[in-house]
């Protein structure tokens, strides 16, 4: 309830919280770690920037509350990374390679 009264606040779409919902049923793990928990939607181009986009399925990625504030807002929800689509694969990416390397080392 207090987010649905901080959403109303902060100018959001009332289709918001059902666009969220649906949202995390199909993107339903964090598109960085893979973690199914503390899942969070967010928006690449910020809601305080373009509104218009706001319920826009391209425009949104799921992250856990974790990936969230470090890769999209840099530790700092006042700041947002245009480049978060980017810096997710990266991440992946590394991530991918430490562990195929880690299996090898143990082989």
């Amino acid at each position: 309830m207090l987010n649905r009264i901080k959403w109303i606040i902060e100018g959001r779409s009332g289709r918001w919280p059902k666009f969220r919902k649906e949202f995390l049923k199909k993107n339903f793990c964090c598109e960085s770690c893979c973690t199914l928990k503390n899942l969070e939607v967010h928006h690449i181009i910020p809601f305080k920037v373009n509104k218009e986009l706001e319920l826009k399925e391209h425009n949104c990625l799921t992250l856990c509350k974790y990936c969230h504030l470090v890769l999209a807002h840099f530790k700092d929800y006042r700041l947002y990374n245009p480049n978060v689509v980017d810096d997710v694969y990266k991440y992946v990416i590394g991530r991918m390679r430490a562990l195929s390397d880690q299996r090898k080392e143990s082989e």
